[in-house]
């Protein structure tokens, strides 16, 4: 094998690598021998060490193993699988089964800082919620473990109840912060038992100063009877990954808010409604040019902004308003008013922080139970009619990407194909879900389905036949992936006494991908590890009768090749990828070159074209 061919890693980004370059290149001088010096970074900051141990931190009894665990770089891969899916060769939207957390990891090389907005409605920690139990030694082996097992709870009486929360929250936010474009938008669902506690958490994550709102969501008609205060609340918390780049949404305007305005007379400009022509002038805003005597023409009266406030504006701007028809008087009382113009206002809502008319829990159940014509499939999902604001709000850009990796039930996935219904947008969903098992007596059991993730990824394709069927130009399809360990051979160190066990490492140390995967589980895995995005299409080539598959990302190819045909890949067909296909770069299996000295050509080839070339 030639020394300098680069190998592409089974590994997810190196986050901790990535943040100490990031520093390396603002303060070189803050490094000595590799290791950064934090007394000497915080000096240049203007932060002095003085060993004052009562300042106020957030702190809890695991939280340094959580950077641990946020930093792990995780060892598995997404594998694709089409029969679960819908329009997988065209569609946009993605839908991953797994653990969240290690899909995070798996996410970052592809889609750092390219989400535009995050929801989720992550466990509320009521007692009753599954709680993610995180390992640091051997996250995917312990993925399969639970997902084989039943629901778990975090009771109280744990006496851990808020640690095991707050270890399973934080480091699924710090990757979830990386994916944020730097106009992004996080909206987070929470109740009364942690709400307190995610704020804390939000505030260390994105920085206090990037709270935006924190949104009151009536969840119920009526409080419930069983007791002498009835809550019918829950929290949505807002931040932004940049509170100075930030970029919101309006809602649309209803008939309602456009019923205000009319045109009694006639006006040119169109309809308008009467506003008010004066200011407060509390707290110092009173502009002395703004206060003088405003005539009205029908009377000769003189008419002064009441104590204490002033006009909008100064003289010069109100004579021109005046002469412009721009201001009018009221019939009983003779004194101005402004006309503010349909026209001239911002073209939608702003959205409440109490938000009292946007469906309830029960709105959500009747959506599913009319979905899948059956009742009690689902429990305790958001409504549509609450979500859909938020992605109006946090993504008004039509072609941008809303990701939820606590997807649940997949709403967020049918408001997102729904607001493209009805606004010709083409928003893109990542949805993410642990699939946990149903519990044997529930309905959705009862019905067929097994895990949480079968009733999402049914209720995707349930929604988005009713979407295509009001509006055929909608992408209501979506790949599925599944989580799993890499397709790429590593030695096992297990110990073992098992001869077997060992013979059979032995026998596939010459090997590179597992026996048990096919292509397109390859190269989806080198997609995520080369940092192209999941819903990029791949096109099968062949190549002197080898299989090869091309993707383009930006103007940019890349070429996947692990056929070994019927005498492995040569010099030859190298020469045929560059001159035909002018790819960026070349990846293959080392195991499919005819010999060594084809693999040597293959490099020089490579280097002669200025293609980068990687290996399996």
């Amino acid at each position: 094998m030639v020394e300098n061919i680069e190998k592409l890693s089974g590994l997810s980004m190196d986050i901790e690598v990535v943040n100490k370059e990031k520093l390396k290149r603002v303060f070189p001088e803050c490094f000595a021998e590799g290791k950064l010096d934090i007394d000497k970074l915080l000096n240049l900051c203007g932060e002095y060490i003085d060993n004052d141990f009562e300042k106020y931190k957030f702190e809890w009894k695991g939280k340094s193993e959580c950077y641990r665990i946020a930093g792990k770089r995780s060892t598995g891969t997404l594998r694709p699988c089409s029969e679960d899916s819908v329009n997988f060769d065209t569609t946009n939207n993605i839908y991953i089964e797994g653990d969240n957390l290690e899909v995070l990891k798996l996410l970052q090389t592809a889609y750092y800082r390219k989400i535009k907005m995050i929801y989720i409605d992550p466990p509320y920690n009521t007692g009753n919620d599954f709680v993610y139990e995180d390992d640091f030694k051997d996250p995917i082996a312990k993925y399969k473990e639970v997902t084989q097992q039943t629901t778990k709870s975090n009771p109280e009486t744990m006496g851990r109840y808020h640690t095991n929360w707050l270890n399973m929250m934080y480091p699924r936010l710090r990757l979830a912060s990386n994916l944020l474009r730097d106009d992004g938008v996080i909206f987070i669902s929470i109740d009364d038992n942690e709400v307190t506690n995610l704020r804390k958490l939000c505030d260390e994550v994105f920085g206090e100063e990037n709270f935006v709102e924190c949104l009151i969501w009536k969840k119920r008609a009526t409080p419930p009877n069983d007791r002498n205060i009835g809550r019918i609340h829950e929290f949505i918390l807002i931040y932004a990954k940049n509170i100075s780049n930030i970029k919101l949404g309006l809602l649309p305007r209803d008939s309602k808010s456009i019923e205000r305005y009319t045109n009694p007379d006639n006006d040119p400009r169109g309809p308008w409604a009467a506003s008010d022509l004066s200011a407060n002038g509390k707290g110092g805003r009173i502009v002395e040019s703004c206060i003088y005597p405003v005539i009205n023409p029908s009377n000769n009266k003189e008419y002064w902004p009441s104590e204490g406030r002033c006009w909008l504006f100064n003289r010069d701007k109100m004579n021109t308003y005046i002469k412009e028809g721009r201001i009018g008087y009221r019939e009983q009382t003779g004194a101005p008013y402004l006309k503010r113009y349909l026209s001239e206002v911002r073209q939608g809502l702003t959205l409440p922080t109490i938000l009292t008319d946007f469906g309830y829990s029960s709105t959500s159940a009747s959506e599913i139970d009319n979905l899948f014509e059956k009742k009690g499939i689902f429990e305790y999902a958001k409504p549509t009619t609450v979500i859909n604001p938020f992605i109006r709000i946090g993504c008004p850009e039509v072609n941008d990407i809303v990701l939820d990796f606590f997807s649940g039930s997949a709403t967020t996935a049918h408001a997102v194909m729904q607001l493209n219904a009805e606004d010709g947008g083409n928003r893109r969903f990542i949805c993410v879900q642990l699939p946990e098992l149903c519990d044997e007596k529930s309905e959705a059991y009862k019905a067929g389905y097994k895990n949480i993730c079968e009733i999402g990824k049914e209720r995707i394709r349930r929604a988005g036949k009713k979407i295509a069927e009001q509006n055929s130009s909608v992408d209501v399809g979506f790949k599925v992936f599944k989580l799993d360990t890499s397709n790429l051979i590593k030695w096992d160190s297990t110990p073992t006494e098992d001869v077997e066990e060992l013979q059979k490492r032995f026998a596939m140390l010459n090997e590179t991908i597992k026996p048990d995967r096919n292509d397109l589980d390859v190269v989806y895995e080198a997609m995520l590890k080369l940092g192209i995005k999941l819903d990029i299409p791949t096109k099968e080539v062949n190549i002197n009768n080898k299989k090869a598959y091309l993707i383009e990302d930006n103007n940019a190819y890349t070429l996947i090749c692990l056929d070994y045909g019927s005498d492995g890949i040569t010099a030859d067909d190298m020469k045929t990828m560059c001159e035909e296909y002018k790819p960026t770069r070349i990846v293959a299996s080392e195991q499919a070159f005819k010999d060594d000295v084809a693999l040597s050509n293959a490099h020089y080839i490579l280097k002669d074209h200025n293609i980068e070339m990687k290996l399996l």
